[in-house]
C-alpha cells in the first residue's frame, strides 16, 4: 500500500462516522444509504489526489458526499421524501460546523452504549433508533409503559454517569 492510500484510509476511517451521519440524514432507505456511502468512499479515494491537505479532511469529504447524495437524489427525483438543493446545502453547512470535541463526545457515547447490557441496548435501539414511544415499546416487549419509562430513565442515568467518567479521564 502506498503512502497516499494509507493516509486516505486513515483519514477516511476517522471521518466515516460523520460522513455516514451526513448521508443518513438525507437517505432514509438503509440499502440506499449503504450504497451512497460506498459510492462516496470510491469517489473520495479516486479524487484524493485533488484534496488540499490545508483544508480539514472531514469538510472536504462531506463535499464529496454531498455530490454523491445529489446524484442519488436525482435518480430518486420522483420520490416525495427527498431533499431539495437548499435543504442539502443547509445540512452540509450544519455538518461542517460539528467540532472535533463534539465528535469526541459522540465517540464516548458510543463507547458507553457498548458497555450497556443487551436488554438496555435493545431498549435504546427501540426508543432512539426506531423512535418508538415508551407505550409502543411496552406493548412490543409485553411490559408496562411505566416499567419501560423507568428503565429508559435508569439507562440514561447510566449513560450520563459513564460520559461524565469518560470525560474526566485523560484521552
Amino acid at each position: 500500500m502506498d503512502s497516499s492510500t494509507a493516509e486516505f484510509t486513515r483519514q477516511w476511517t476517522a471521518a466515516l462516522p460523520k460522513v455516514a451521519a451526513f448521508i443518513g440524514s438525507m437517505v432514509f432507505d438503509i440499502t440506499d444509504r449503504d450504497d451512497v456511502l460506498q459510492d462516496c468512499a470510491v469517489a473520495a479515494m479516486t479524487s484524493y489526489d485533488r484534496y488540499d491537505p490545508a483544508r480539514p479532511f472531514p469538510a472536504w469529504v462531506i463535499g464529496v458526499a454531498r455530490n454523491q447524495v445529489r446524484l442519488y437524489l436525482r435518480r430518486k427525483s420522483n420520490d416525495p421524501h427527498t431533499f431539495d438543493e437548499d435543504a442539502l446545502d443547509s445540512l452540509v453547512a450544519a455538518f461542517s460546523r460539528i467540532r472535533p470535541e463534539q465528535e469526541q463526545k459522540l465517540a464516548h457515547l458510543e463507547h458507553c452504549i457498548n458497555k450497556l447490557d443487551d436488554k438496555a441496548r435493545h431498549l435504546c435501539e427501540l426508543r432512539y433508533t426506531h423512535d418508538l414511544k415508551p407505550a409502543a415499546i411496552a406493548k412490543q416487549l409485553n411490559i408496562t409503559p411505566n416499567t419501560t419509562a423507568k428503565s429508559l430513565q435508569r439507562i440514561r442515568e447510566q449513560l450520563r454517569a459513564c460520559l461524565d467518567k469518560t470525560s474526566l479521564s485523560p484521552s
